[in-house]
């Protein structure tokens, strides 16, 4: 016979859609759209907790740009995400730096193609490394942190973990991995923990550079006809921890409507 349990509380979302006295922690927080979800997080009044493995200085940098805007409200932490047991210690880090944690993201990624024929276990343990196996056992490790503050978990996505992107068969399987552990971890930690994602689309292109002519091509996909912005990635998260209460388990592409299209 199945025991009944008291429900557990429902977090309320803040007054005034601020994260006032929340702390978060953003992994590959230093730069492009991890720097724009911790500056948003932070600009609602998170105090953030910054990952970083080797852009130390620009992690630095960004810390000191919040801090001087809010003191003592943004800390460092490092960590390499393919080292598990560093991975199983970087919650700490948020107790530490702010006496708990509310918020995990699961930003940092790796990305580049792996045309078949081509893959190496390097290329599979890199990928599926950092894309999934770091989420999971750092949202393991966050957990009961997370529980006490009846917390959220949000996993930064892709489109193509839903659909392939060809000649990026490992990174897409292991964003769709990441899909699949959102709505896994929503029903193992629920009802005390939300986990949710946000599957972009053509936020941000790729740091190597992508063909003009493809770019274009790429945005007349889209419904909207423009390309997309970190900060679109970063309000869903804001929207995800102080406007959707009663939402777990939901994957919400940012995409423009390239996911209807295809």
């Amino acid at each position: 016979m199945m025991q009944a349990t008291s429900p557990a509380p429902t977090p309320a979302a803040p007054a005034g859609n601020t994260l006032n006295g929340k702390t978060a922690l953003i992994t590959g927080a230093a730069r492009r759209v991890g720097a724009q979800i911790a500056r948003t997080l932070h600009g609602a009044g998170a105090n953030v907790v910054l990952h970083y493995r080797s852009s130390a200085e620009d992690a630095t940098r960004l810390a000191e740009e919040l801090n001087a805007a809010r003191a003592q409200s943004a800390a460092l932490a490092e960590c390499d995400l393919l080292d598990v047991a560093q991975v199983k210690n970087l919650p700490a880090s948020a107790q530490q730096a702010f006496g708990g944690l509310d918020i995990l993201v699961n930003n940092a990624s790796t990305f580049y193609p792996t045309p078949v024929g081509d893959i190496t276990e390097i290329d599979w343990d890199d990928l599926i490394g950092t894309n999934l196996r770091a989420p999971l056992f750092l949202a393991q490790a966050a957990a009961p942190l997370l529980h006490e503050r009846a917390g959220l978990i949000i996993n930064v996505a892709d489109i193509h973990g839903l659909r392939p992107l060809r000649r990026y068969p490992v990174y897409s399987i292991a964003k769709a991995g990441l899909i699949m552990l959102t709505r896994a971890l929503a029903r193992e930690l629920g009802p005390h923990v939300r986990v949710n994602a946000v599957a972009p689309g053509p936020v941000m292109w790729p740091e190597d550079g992508l063909d003009e002519a493809l770019q274009r091509q790429i945005t007349q996909r889209t419904a909207l006809k423009r390309p997309g912005s970190p900060e679109d990635v970063a309000r869903v998260c804001v929207f995800f921890a102080t406007g959707a209460p009663y939402v777990t388990g939901q994957i919400l592409a940012v995409d423009g409507g390239r996911s209807i299209g295809w």
